[in-house]
């Protein structure tokens, strides 16, 4: 008796067939279908369950229902054609680029010993059934098409890969009688049908690997956020120890000032003050530090973008760590390259960022040095506070970025603090466009280094052409001021280009950005030399003229230009850092239409091109 899974025979369906035999052929055809479909869909749901009770990896499941389907695939199409030749089932891959794949999963019933399948392809070349064979995607594609086919298309994976079920058309039998077609209707609704089942599962697999990641990531989180809870407990110990201690000094020689009556020439009584305004100002750094790191994570904090001169800021900010410094002994070292002079940036919150890492090199070292160095590195300033210090491990290294982290010296009888200076340092940098880097060894020192690009980028970026915006209404005065110039014989030009001769780029940027977002077109030029170059080329609206140029001075390349009748009614505007009493009068008398001072008013700079230009 033929059992439920073997293949249904077709020998006696002929035309003359009685109508009740063809009926219950269609009968164990059906039955025998729904047989094999069911013994596959059980055994995918197997690997299906697997799945969903580890965390193995996609490629060592997905492997698992591929090779599911092609021993099912063997097991229940053999059943029949033992007699006549061993049926081979092969799944082969490609990329979509690619131009060959390779067979990757082959029937399990393929023992060594036994003789390998292979198909016929293109031009008369074969193509053996064994696992890693080679074969070309046309070779694919031309099997796909073939009548009857021996390559069916999976759907496509994910990942980008095509896949392939093979399965070898059994050859004649020894008598040279040819064997029964693969193909009848009931054997290719089983191959769709499998398919269909195949990418079904597949797809339910990576669903449960979907399920599995959010899980991971939950976990993830969920420890993430109880570290962070812990830390913040933490936090919240230390800090209250850190502000109970500055305010019982302040409460306390408050208290004894007021006993003993003050008395502004007892130097106790001096003492006491300077106590209480050191307190006070430690008090004030704590609760500053708490502050900013809400106000940058509810992204809240307020930032004033300006040209800074940068030898001046970096000499301010060591003259703030010079005491502290002197007191434990140490020397403090200023290193500036002369071609650093400005940077687009918050001035407070710049100094705020060397302060921090400053102060933590001197708290962290008990002799040797403390420095910084100021450097450009191709588009980027390098603000780097070295130290000869205790050094940081790995290990330290990893939390000093994370909030509420603090790391002990040790050494020191005192860790004040609140484990908050690295991270608001960190997120200023990257608002003005940065990142902050660290270099250390223990016992040799540490190096922090914070980049800050030259070009505006970011939230600095962003404030110039929101203000731009802004002012754009500004640009609409020109007809406010048509009377104005006709009256003072200023041509007005419909051009919208302006040349900018500024060798500072700071400066040049910060005009270029804010004037382009106007409306205007900005040429920049370095030097009289680029000036004279680009000239003949363009027909500017206006030049704004830097009076300090590397190469010469802004006043006299204007009187130059008043000599060439070319150029003789072109507006131009002097920017200095000029601003002493008569200053403007010496640029008006050297040929100069106006005169703006440095820093930069952006809002009249606006209103200054949009009147000549």
């Amino acid at each position: 008796m033929q059992q439920s899974s073997s293949l249904p025979e077709h020998n006696s369906q002929t035309d003359g067939t009685p109508k009740l035999l063809h009926t219950i052929q269609q009968l164990r055809d059906n039955l025998w279908l729904e047989s094999s479909l069911n013994q596959l869909q059980s055994h995918l749901n197997d690997c299906l369950l697997a799945a969903a009770n580890t965390m193995a990896q996609a490629t060592t499941t997905e492997a698992e229902i591929y090779q599911t389907v092609v021993n099912e695939l063997q097991n229940v199409l053999n059943a029949s054609w033992v007699a006549f030749t061993q049926c081979a089932v092969s799944i082969a891959q490609c990329q979509p680029q690619a131009i060959v794949g390779k067979i990757c999963y082959v029937s399990s019933s393929l023992t060594p010993g036994k003789s390998i399948p292979e198909i016929r392809c293109q031009q008369g070349t074969k193509l053996h059934l064994r696992l890693d064979t080679t074969i070309r995607l046309e070779d694919l594609q031309q099997m796909e098409k073939q009548t009857p086919p021996s390559a069916w298309r999976l759907a496509d994976d994910h990942s980008g890969v095509m896949a392939w079920v093979i399965i070898a058309i059994p050859n004649p039998n020894s008598n040279g009688v040819p064997s029964k077609p693969l193909l009848t209707p009931v054997r290719s609704q089983l191959i769709k049908r499998t398919i269909q089942h195949c990418n079904t599962a597949l797809a339910q697999l990576r669903q449960i690997q979907s399920w599995q990641q959010r899980c991971q990531q939950l976990a993830h989180f969920n420890q993430e956020l109880e570290r962070t809870n812990q830390l913040k407990n933490q936090f919240l110990a230390n800090t209250s120890h850190e502000i109970r201690t500055p305010l019982s000094s302040i409460i306390g020689f408050t208290h004894l000032l007021l006993a003993q009556g003050y008395e502004p020439d007892k130097q106790r009584h001096q003492e006491y003050l300077h106590i209480i305004q050191s307190s006070g100002k430690h008090l004030l750094a704590l609760i500053n530090d708490i502050l900013d790191l809400s106000k940058i994570e509810a992204n809240q904090l307020e930032v004033q973008w300006e040209v800074v001169d940068l030898p001046t800021l970096c000499r301010n900010v060591l003259a703030l760590v010079k005491e502290k410094a002197a007191n434990k002994g140490l020397k403090l070292r200023l290193e500036i390259e002369p071609d650093v002079k400005n940077l687009l940036a918050d001035p407070l919150r710049l100094k705020q960022m060397l302060l921090n890492l400053l102060f933590n090199a001197v708290k962290f070292t008990n002799s040797g040095s403390v420095g910084l160095r100021v450097a450009k590195q191709d588009l980027s300033l390098r603000f780097t506070v070295w130290d000869t210090g205790i050094g940081i491990s790995t290990e330290n290294q990893s939390l000093l970025f994370r909030p509420y982290s603090q790391i002990i010296n040790s050494d020191s009888s005192s860790n004040e603090g609140t484990g908050l200076g690295l991270v608001v340092t960190q997120q200023l940098a990257q608002i003005h466009g940065g990142y902050l880097e660290l270099e250390s060894q223990v016992n040799q020192g540490s190096s922090f280094t914070i980049f800050l690009p030259l070009k505006p980028t970011g939230k600095v970026l962003e404030a110039i052409e929101a203000k731009a915006q802004k002012d754009l209404e500004l640009s609409q005065q020109v007809s406010n001021y048509s009377g104005s110039l006709s009256s003072s014989h200023i041509p007005i030009s419909s051009s919208r280009e302006i040349l900018l001769v500024e060798d500072d780029l700071a400066n040049s940027e910060l005009m270029r950005i804010y004037l382009g977002r106007l409306g205007y077109q900005v040429i920049c030029v370095k030097n009289a030399q680029e000036m004279w170059i680009n000239l003949p080329q363009i027909t500017p609206a206006l030049i704004l003229m830097d009076v300090n140029l590397p190469d010469t001075n802004g006043l006299s390349l204007v009187e130059q230009l008043r000599k060439h009748p070319q150029y003789q009614n072109i507006p131009i505007i002097a920017q200095t850092a000029m601003a002493m009493k008569g200053d403007r009068e010496t640029c008006l008398a050297a040929g100069v239409n106006d005169y703006i001072s440095k820093p930069i008013d952006l809002q009249l700079l606006g209103s200054m091109v949009a009147k000549y230009s």
